[in-house]
């Protein structure tokens, strides 16, 4: 994904979010003067078989798809809870908004880590990142990236993964843990499961894959506004 493709998507999750461009810019900056550049080839998907693990409530039920793929992806908390059930991950990827220290723990332990700088996070980057080992920390972004800060695309810890994903040239793309339809959430996180859904939608038409996540939902799914 390049930012010039990215940019209209971004804009417009910007205008209907009502959230404030400069402030994720100051967070990139922030995350950009606590970071090196990431050595890519300490992520190596090409080609495999990747699971993105959201956290919502069926991924306990569908653990067993995340450990029999190649690589994992964890969106937040999905790591710790693939942790305790013993299966490895190769990525998390977070905000720092939950277990920060699972983060630090995995950066400790060679394990990538994609932290993410957004406008009402800094507090947490300057925390936390810092006590990553930063050989290990991938910084992102969602504005445009400067410096040791990436954008892959994405926009939910969930979706960022399945977009970093393709990025590092995954083959196939399974999804566990995902739940568009958990009534538990609030009014915010339902608008930014919709966005992931749509984005999704738009990686798989990228990829010319069909994520079976999406099975039954794309007909009422509209990304006509979104780049090819």
């Amino acid at each position: 994904m390049d930012y010039p493709t990215w940019a209209p998507v971004y804009e417009a999750i910007l205008d209907d979010f009502g959230f404030d461009r400069a402030a994720d810019e100051r967070a990139r900056d922030v995350l950009a003067d606590l970071t090196d550049s990431f050595d890519c080839s300490k992520l190596s998907l090409a080609g495999r078989q990747v699971a993105i693990a959201g956290a919502g409530p069926s991924l306990d039920a569908e653990r067993d798809r995340a450990a029999s793929a190649d690589a994992v992806l964890a969106a937040s908390t999905a790591a710790d809870r693939l942790l305790a059930a013993g299966v490895d991950v190769d990525c998390m990827v977070t905000d720092l908004d939950k277990t920060p220290e699972t983060a630090r723990e995995l950066t400790e332990r060679g394990v990538p880590v994609a932290a993410h700088a957004h406008g009402d996070n800094v507090p947490a980057v300057r925390e936390y990142v810092p006590t990553f080992e930063d050989e290990w920390v991938l910084p992102t972004t969602q504005a445009e990236p400067v410096g040791p800060v990436r954008n892959f695309g994405g926009f939910t810890d969930g979706d960022r993964a399945a977009f970093l994903a393709d990025h590092f040239g995954a083959g196939e793309l399974v999804f566990v843990g995902w739940d568009f339809d958990d009534p538990a959430v609030g009014q915010l996180k339902r608008q930014k499961l919709a966005w992931a859904e749509r984005l999704l939608s738009w990686l798989e038409q990228r990829r010319g894959e069909r994520f079976g996540v999406l099975d039954g939902r794309r007909d009422a799914i509209d990304a006509s506004d979104l780049p090819r």
